[in-house]
């Protein structure tokens, strides 16, 4: 893995939402250049403290860009080539990187490869990209779908075309000026296929960042048998928003227990939000506990990202119907100025809170030991060889007292801090939290 993403904080952006387009690609009469819409914010992630834009999907697609039709094309409802060129060139004068979302498991139904797959019949060169079951009567074919949805056909991974497509279209836009890949919903897709696509992938492109999109099981185990850097780690997510929902730490403290462990092999992709995800200000019942779910999130180890809107405690509520995402990927306004008022002071928590993490690099690598767990309140080390945090949380309605073996300063957070020796004493307010070190 490439010593880049050691520093790497990922402002994460759903970019069809983003810039407002149609709803189906097909409602475009043409192309239409939104990609400059998401220019005119990359000042606002640096100043943030992002290092790098995760996007979402921005190839050719029927809607919402997980039923891709092209994966050489920019999408027509985000503009073209040209306008991809200024987004890369526009991050890269301000130092950030550009991950892009490849979805690889599967093609819309309207790709023009499967429609003539389903045309040619059974012999065409096309039918072997996908699982398709001929009838008798020569109508036309079952085939196989991701998780049951009719316009989401899954690719044959044994088909050997197949391979080659998908590390040509991963070299493509690396060659172009991408930086890695989020490989969606890499967890349906077998193992052995990127061990097939990303030796080829990483021989032209050897700083590029992998990482998958897994979401229940062996994390470690996957990114043994695939090739992967990282995977997403959705147990940590979880865990942060119920454990302060239920006011339960001992469930992050299990958690961050499992955490080390994968730390010890990889270092996950770490978040609290994303496009998939009710937002963390909607999904924790007490706003006052947004600030203890970033704090985590910033002082534990992994790769960070922070889903666009987030940082300014956008609410929304993933619902599983039709348009049921429409909630977590609104569009953003002209400029910044035109956001809110009421968001800014969490703004200002992330900007503090990234830059106290980019000033220990080494909690990339971090894991996390228990020093003192109740339900409602907890204080645990962050530490890398010489290196180290404490972390200290209060969900109660009374004010905790709770001791540190070590003479450390209070870096961000609320509560008296008084240090007696080698010792320091912290008294952390009703809800509040403290980094100490």
């Amino acid at each position: 893995m490439s010593n880049w993403i050691k520093h790497a904080v990922w402002w994460h952006v759903y970019p069809l939402g983003f810039v407002g387009a149609e709803r189906e690609a097909g409602a475009c009469a043409g192309v239409v250049h939104r990609l400059d819409h998401l220019v005119r914010w990359l000042d606002y992630a640096v100043e943030l403290g992002a290092s790098g834009i995760l996007l979402g999907p921005i190839f050719a697609s029927s809607t919402h860009g997980y039923d891709t039709i092209d994966h050489l094309l920019i999408d027509r409802r985000l503009g073209d080539d040209a306008d991809f060129d200024a987004l890369v060139a526009a991050a890269r004068r301000r130092g950030l990187r550009i991950i892009l979302d490849g979805v690889f498991n599967h093609v819309g139904r309207e790709s023009p490869r499967f429609r003539r797959s389903v045309a040619g019949g059974p012999l065409s060169p096309d039918a072997s990209w996908f699982r398709l079951t001929w009838p008798a009567d020569g109508k036309e074919p079952d085939c196989a779908t991701f998780e049951g949805h009719h316009q989401l056909v899954t690719l044959n991974h044994d088909e050997p075309a197949v391979v080659d497509h998908v590390i040509r279209v991963m070299n493509h836009w690396l060659d172009r000026g991408a930086d890695g890949w989020r490989l969606d919903a890499a967890y349906a897709v077998p193992r052995q296929f990127w061990r097939h696509v990303l030796p080829a992938v990483r021989a032209r492109h050897a700083d590029a960042y992998i990482f998958g999109e897994v979401i229940h099981g062996d994390y470690a185990g996957f990114v043994d048998e695939t090739g992967v850097d990282s995977v997403t780690q959705y147990e940590l997510w979880k865990a942060i928003w119920s454990a302060l929902n239920d006011r339960n730490f001992h469930e992050l403290a299990w958690a961050l227990a499992r955490h080390n462990a994968m730390i010890d092999r990889f270092v996950p992709q770490t978040f609290i939000g994303n496009h998939d995800v009710t937002r963390i200000a909607s999904q924790v019942l007490d706003e006052r506990h947004i600030a203890h779910a970033l704090v985590i999130l910033m002082t534990c180890g992994g790769t960070p990202s922070i889903y666009a809107g987030d940082e300014q405690a956008f609410r929304g509520i993933k619902e599983h119907r039709a348009g049921g995402d429409d909630a977590i990927r609104p569009s953003f306004p002209a400029a910044s100025a035109e956001l809110a008022p009421f968001g800014w002071p969490t703004y200002r928590l992330h900007q503090e809170l990234i830059g106290l993490r980019r000033k220990h690099p080494w909690l990339h690598r971090a894991r996390t030991r228990m020093v003192d767990l109740r339900n409602t309140d907890i204080v645990f080390e962050a530490f890398d060889e010489g290196n180290r945090l404490w972390v200290a949380l209060n969900l109660a309605d009374a004010a905790v007292g709770r001791t540190v073996d070590s003479g450390v300063d209070r870096l961000a957070g609320s509560g008296a801090v008084r240090r007696t020796g080698v010792r320091t004493e912290l008294t952390l307010p009703p809800h509040g939290w403290a980094i100490l070190g």
